[in-house]
């Protein structure tokens, strides 16, 4: 097993998945990982639904979201986690985030490749947000807020660099 820090200085963002499927076992250690993240207050309000890449709510949403299916949202991956919070409660965007963000290193640790998903975002929160909400299992007063689509990786790729002066502002 890797250290964190390890996986963070290592992983990156995988848009091209074999089609070997994720393992039951894997898929539930990676939905403990994003239950198991904090939450504001410990509300815990963060929900997850996951579909396969062969559920029809997935096409539905690729016709949604580029009818020319020129291009595939969730990069063929064979496993897609919807992450949605509660309407009422301010802190469920951040929630969410960190919760995605568990499930992104838990995978990378795993052997998996992942990459976090939001283009969906106005098609599910859109005018069909009810039928959305619905085939996915979103439960009332729950508004998805981001994915992440994982899988085995069939491509490689270097972690993105970055400029710590341009980015960063140390206060003394």
């Amino acid at each position: 097993m890797s250290t964190v820090l390890d996986i963070i200085n290592t992983r990156s963002s995988i848009r091209k998945y074999s089609s070997r499927p994720v393992e039951e076992e894997i898929c539930r250690t990676l939905i403990e990982a994003g239950l198991k993240a904090p939450t504001a207050a410990n509300k815990q309000e963060i929900h997850i639904s996951v579909a396969t890449a062969d559920n029809p709510v997935q096409e539905e949403i690729q016709k949604e979201l580029n009818p020319d299916a020129s291009v595939n949202f969730y990069y063929n991956a064979p496993l897609i986690f919807y992450l949605s919070g509660r309407d009422d409660f301010k802190w469920s965007a951040v929630d969410a985030g960190i919760a995605v963000e568990n499930i992104h290193l838990a995978a990378a640790d795993l052997g998996l490749g992942s990459v976090i998903l939001g283009c969906m975002e106005r098609i599910l929160n859109g005018e069909k947000k009810a039928y959305f909400d619905e085939k996915l299992s979103i439960p009332e007063g729950y508004s998805f807020l981001v994915a992440i689509a994982a899988g085995y990786p069939d491509t490689a790729k270097e972690p993105h660099t970055y400029d710590f002066d341009r980015n960063v502002s140390i206060l003394k």
